[in-house]
């Protein structure tokens, strides 16, 4: 028996039909050379034997009696491998389109997940037809968000999955382990957990409370000092500020990771940087098409991970993140300037989570949570959906962008090369638009989930996200892989305190700035990879290019 932390009951206190609370990803995979059968069964069978590995896959909730406090984590009697792995109807004979896969996956994703088992879906694809014409299998998970994060997701997937071929071994369940089904917890015991979990959280929270108001106290003072005041902004009114059906649509991209992170480099920032200017570009490029592009900022809700680092206890996969706010500098035309702006914005959640992020909380009293956020708080986010005031109402964000760090090699599953990891996550009434991004394997790939009615042009916004790299490209003015001993950048901060105060673009070196350009090389060509996605040549700054800047630079200064 566990109880869920606050966090991690809120999703399930918060869920409806229209918005469930559950995450996923959608994998294309390379199926063996000469493979012949079912790809579903085989997958059945590589999940059936590691189940043991993450408690995920056999723990089902059980409500405390009369609601009195978060629900528990029990052992399921058995877990039903038919229900829980699927077969996606396609074969070699009749494979689905990469468009259909998409769809059906919208589809799939819009619907809860059954609470009477472990909280978890998984769906095979026997057969996609890729544009290229390759025949590959797919993969599609669903898991609650109530059981695990993104990071969570991604330490789950390094426990099932492989990195060669050839599955390793694994050893089987231990015989000796107890477990601790429902038939043997007594409601005295469960109510007495609530009332002592829920002291042990009061206490935690005077405790913290001291530390939390002194730090606030020197932020704020800090930011008097600075001339700066902390004010919270309201987003301004855009078509995915709305309520939400079960209807979704889901599109992806996918861009090469080196090139990526050093472009973000030759800023002075972070590949976060870089992947936030691109969805900024291509949601101005968006809205700016269908004659919504509104003159404030959008503002970008962004998950920040409380996990330490390099964390790998499959055990313990729940939320550990906090929520900060981005602007996006979309209102900006210039592409260089909308960076700097961004890389402002991250530079100050970056300052204030340094300082705030051992004091954040992820849990909270247990005693009549399910009443009073699972009750009241549900009631209200729904009718505040349904009644239209959702797009009516300002909100604090228009979106939710979040860039969740993946495996760096290939995986594998059941001997499947994984050649895509696209992630899904969840959207709500009046956040009816979540753009999640995972680094996977050299590549970024992007994973675009949103209310039908909020973004009926979803493939639009996918192919602004590669043009938006394309103008990165020619913006940077590089077209080969960075060189393997790059001289040092100039730090963060002076990047872009230079680049706001004289509003010019940030600098490479001190003396060297980057070449201002609107139109992206007409030089460099995309290619589209086997599973049709954009890839662009790699970025790289040759020495002559610099050499010849700096003496250029150093003529002008004298």
């Amino acid at each position: 028996m566990k109880s869920l932390t606050g966090l991690d009951a809120t999703f399930l206190y918060l869920e409806t039909p229209e918005m469930p609370m559950h995450v996923g990803s959608f994998n294309l995979c390379e199926l063996p050379a000469g493979f012949k059968g079912s790809f579903h069964k085989a997958v059945q069978k590589h999940i059936a034997s590691r189940m043991h590995l993450a408690p995920i896959f056999s723990r089902k909730l059980m409500a405390v009696p009369f609601d009195l406090g978060h629900p528990l984590w029990v052992e399921a009697e058995a877990v039903d491998v038919d229900f829980h792995i699927r077969r996606v109807p396609c074969s070699a004979q009749k494979p689905m389109s990469l468009v259909q896969a998409h769809t059906l996956v919208a589809k799939l994703h819009g619907k809860p997940i059954d609470r009477n088992h472990p909280l978890w879906e998984f769906y095979v694809f026997d057969a996609i037809r890729l544009p290229s014409g390759q025949l590959v299998g797919g993969f599609f998970s669903k898991i609650h968000h109530a059981a695990l994060d993104g990071k969570g997701g991604v330490m789950l997937a390094n426990a099932m999955l492989d990195m060669g071929p050839v599955p390793r071994d694994v050893a089987p369940p231990d015989p000796t382990r107890g477990r601790k089904l429902a038939s043997g917890l007594t409601a005295g015991k469960m109510i007495g957990s609530v009332f002592s979990s829920s002291l042990g959280q009061l206490a935690k929270l005077a405790k913290s409370l001291p530390a939390a108001a002194s730090t606030l106290a020197r932020q704020t003072a800090t930011g008097a000092a600075g001339g700066a005041r902390p004010r919270l902004k309201l987003a301004p009114s855009t078509p995915f500020n709305t309520g939400i059906s079960p209807d979704r649509v889901f599109v992806t991209a996918t861009l090469p990771l080196a090139e990526c992170k050093a472009m973000g480099k030759a800023v002075g920032g972070s590949l976060n940087d870089l992947v936030l200017w691109i969805c900024s570009t291509a949601l101005r490029s968006y809205l700016a098409q269908q004659h919504d592009l509104p003159e404030k900022s959008l503002v970008a809700a962004m998950p920040v991970s409380l996990r330490e680092a390099g964390a790998s206890d499959t055990a313990n996969l729940g939320n550990q993140v906090s929520m900060s706010l981005v602007e996006l500098g979309t209102h900006i035309a210039h592409p260089l300037k909308r960076m700097n702006a961004i890389m402002a914005s991250t530079g100050k959640v970056k300052t204030s989570m340094q300082s705030l992020k051992s004091l954040l909380p992820t849990d909270y009293p247990s005693l009549l949570a399910p009443w009073l956020v699972g009750g009241a708080g549900k009631a209200a986010l729904n009718a505040y959906g349904k009644s239209g005031l959702a797009g009516r109402l300002p909100m604090v964000a228009n979106l939710a962008i979040s860039n969740v760090p993946g495996p760096t090699v290939p995986l594998y599953l059941a001997g499947a090369k994984l050649l895509s990891f696209h992630p899904l996550s969840i959207v709500l009434h009046g956040l009816a638009l979540n753009i999640t991004i995972q680094t996977y394997a050299g590549q970024v790939d992007f994973g675009i989930v949103a209310g039908k009615k909020a973004l009926p042009h979803a493939q639009d916004l996918a192919s602004a996200i590669e043009a938006a790299f394309v103008e990165a490209q020619g913006l940077l003015g590089a077209s080969a892989p960075p060189a393997p001993a790059a001289k040092p950048v100039t730090p963060r901060k002076t990047a872009v305190a230079s680049a706001t105060l004289l509003g010019k673009s940030p600098s490479v070196k001190r003396a060297t700035r980057l070449k201002i350009s609107a139109v992206p090389n007409k030089n460099k060509t995309s290619r589209t990879s086997s599973h049709g996605t954009t890839r662009s040549p790699s970025v790289r700054t040759s020495k002559t290019k610099t050499r010849a800047q700096t003496g250029t630079a150093r003529r002008a200064a004298a």
